[in-house]
């Protein structure tokens, strides 16, 4: 099992910035993906942005460049640095990664529990 603890989210005014956190312990073994998704009040949940294992980022279209991904591999740390950040922007966020434990021929994704970001207009 892989235990993720998301931190960093709260409450900021519309243009401020956040950076969320999300650290993975457990059974980690061969990461070949992370990222954040959220989800807002009503509406269904959505990729933020995610990183994959060839060193590739993606980020939706409603928060490049304003957002950035990063890790920290020997942390096995997960950020997210929100910057300009908007009222839209106000959702529950989740860190997820894709894990394949030793002796495991794929990998399967674990969800955090997820840490609410509010942007006040």
């Amino acid at each position: 099992q892989v235990q993720l603890v998301e931190s960093g989210g709260g409450l900021v005014q519309a243009g401020g910035s956040l950076r969320l956190s999300c650290a993975a312990s457990g059974s980690i073994y061969d990461i070949n993906g992370m990222g954040w998704h959220r989800q807002a009040p009503g509406k269904q949940r959505e990729l933020v942005a995610d990183w994959s294992s060839g060193g590739s980022t993606n980020y939706a279209d409603s928060v490049k460049g304003r957002f950035t991904i990063s890790r920290d591999n020997a942390k096995n740390t997960l950020y997210l640095q929100m910057n300009n950040l908007k009222p839209e922007d106000t959702a529950v966020y989740y860190c997820t990664i894709n894990n394949r434990a030793r002796g495991q021929p794929t990998a399967r994704r674990y969800w955090g529990e997820g840490t609410q970001v509010t942007v006040l207009s």
